[in-house]
């Protein structure tokens, strides 16, 4: 058996020389391998942005609202103003915002930011009107301020109506003034709240569960209400009653002497109508001429269509007695006193109550005709359902016939400009904001490139060859477009496009039309078999 198992033995053998000479020859492949690896730099890690993104402190948002930086040496009248006087109201203003021992979460702009500079201004006390100016520039930042898309804002004037009344009915007043009912619902509010919103849905109680729109005006006069014992006093005329809501306010001077403050408690849920607007649009008073004293003097002298008029306001304020003296002025939305021209209303849903904001425009301020110069800083104190916007507000002129006259003709533009505690500089938080991901890399880009899609070439020729628009008018060429070259001197392009140009994919070949035939119903064939017998 041995010869027989020599050449098997000679096979492995010659199997094993060429596994050697295999690693032999690949072993200086592997060590030049390894040698490269080791001479490149480890790739550096992909920079991944931690999610979820961090919360940063956004620059506030007004709704419906633009504003731009403005520097202090830019406002009109700046320098000239009075800002001790403005200090003194905006005092008035910190001091329920000071007394907040917890704040609610405000979704409006300024939300909490003035508890800070209303801390600094309550401890110190200034008499000087440079250093007051100082104190604003120090901690408030201005932004002229406008509804979005406008430049300027809108202004009016309101007052505090002093007018005749009397603690019981009689022959001279007869017109009831009305506290609030106590079958008068808003959702949201109970019968307790101090106030009640000056917008929304207001309902009546029918029974336990029944809920209904609360009465008009028209319904109220002719006694939907009368003898309840909600009467508060009684005035001579509707039109007292009717200024007096209308300013939210009213000093009523009895017959015996003495005086009852009446403030705003609720409405009876109806928007309110401006029965100057609709003078205007019966072309009874012209736009420019309109005032609250031209209304007064056309409803004296036509008592039977001021009713109507009057009627078409369904809206209808219901007031509370508050206990001021003659010397006190009217008490504001945020509960605090008014200050005669430095007190402004302004749209609670935007703003916070304490806002400083100066104002500049021309307004009838000595006279009818007069352009007064009015640069003022003035403080949010107030509100009203009429003052709607951004750059809204409503001035403050105190109490009395001279204030309602300058209040009553003012509808006039104006520039805003809001003053924005230092906490909320939108310019220093714009910095922080995050820039956005980087687009995709090169390669990316390449692997799915962007092209725009092929055109037929026959398509182009057609278009090549089709002579300019004319206009039918004037049977001439559209401006701006030259003459066409002659065929001549164009070069042909023909090739290259057709060699960009794909095969369009075949379509597929329409479906023959056959026509319909008819066909014969089948006809049964009956066999008959004949029996054979």
């Amino acid at each position: 058996m041995a010869p027989e198992a020599l050449p098997e033995t000679r096979r492995l053998a010659r199997l094993a020389f060429g596994v050697f000479a295999l690693a032999c020859s690949l072993a200086p492949v592997d060590a030049l391998a390894a040698r490269y690896a080791r001479s490149q730099k480890p790739p550096l890690p992909p920079s991944v942005r931690q999610l979820p993104y961090p919360e940063l402190e956004l620059p506030f948002q007004i709704n419906g609202g633009q504003y731009a930086p403005v520097a202090w040496s830019e406002i009109a009248g700046w320098r000239e103003d009075d800002h001790l006087a403005a200090y003194q109201a905006f005092r008035v203003s910190c001091r329920p915002i000071v007394a907040q021992q917890k704040p609610p979460s405000d979704p409006k702009a300024l939300g909490t930011s003035l508890r800070d500079p209303c801390r600094i201004a309550r401890s110190i006390e200034l008499s000087d009107s440079t250093k007051a100016r100082a104190f604003f520039e120090e901690h408030f930042l201005p932004l002229r301020i406008s509804r979005l898309g406008e430049g300027e804002g809108f202004v009016t004037g309101y007052y505090e109506p002093i007018v005749d009344g009397s603690r019981t009915e009689n022959e001279v007043y007869k017109v009831p003034v009305y506290r609030r009912p106590s079958n008068l619902f808003v959702r949201g509010t109970t019968q307790s709240s101090a106030g009640l919103p000056n917008k929304g849905q207001v309902f009546r109680k029918i029974g336990r569960r029944k809920l209904v729109p609360y009465y008009d005006r028209a319904e109220i006069e002719d006694g939907a209400i009368a003898d309840r014992g909600l009467e508060i006093c009684w005035l001579k005329e509707q039109t007292d009653l009717l200024f007096s809501q209308i300013q939210g306010s009213a000093r009523v001077s009895l017959d015996d002497g003495s005086t009852v403050r009446i403030n705003y408690d609720a409405h009876n849920g109806y928007p309110y109508t401006p029965v100057g607007r609709i003078l205007i649009e019966r072309n009874i008073i012209p736009k420019d001429q309109m005032s609250m004293q031209k209304i007064r003097e056309w409803m004296e002298q036509n008592p039977n269509e001021a009713d109507e008029l009057r009627r078409q306001n369904k809206s209808y304020v219901f007031f509370r007695e508050v206990q001021l003296s003659d010397k006190d002025e009217a008490v504001g939305a945020q509960g605090v006193p008014l200050t005669p021209g430095r007190s402004i209303a302004v749209d609670k849903s935007l703003h916070v109550y304490g806002t400083p904001f100066f104002i500049e425009g021309e307004l009838p301020i000595e006279s009818e005709l007069s352009k007064t110069p009015f640069r003022r800083l003035m403080i949010g104190q107030d509100t009203g359902s009429a003052i709607v916007g951004p750059a809204r507000a409503d001035l403050y002129f105190g109490a009395g016939l001279e204030a309602g006259k300058v209040a009553g003709r003012l509808r006039h533009n104006a520039r805003f400009v809001i003053l924005v505690p230092k906490s909320l500089d939108p310019v220093a938080r714009g910095r922080k904001m995050p820039v956005p991901d980087e687009r995709p890399s090169e390669t990316i880009a390449k692997l799915f490139p962007q092209t725009a899609p092929l055109k037929d070439p026959s398509r182009e020729q057609t278009n090549a060859a089709r002579p300019p628009e004319v206009t039918a008018a004037t049977n001439t060429r559209p401006a701006g477009q030259a003459a066409p070259p002659s065929p001549a001197a164009v070069p042909s392009q023909t090739p290259a496009i057709q060699a960009a140009v794909a095969k369009p994919v075949p379509l597929p070949e329409p479906r023959p039309q056959v026509e319909a035939v008819s066909v014969k119903p089948h006809q049964r064939h009956l066999r008959r078999y004949r029996h054979r017998r």
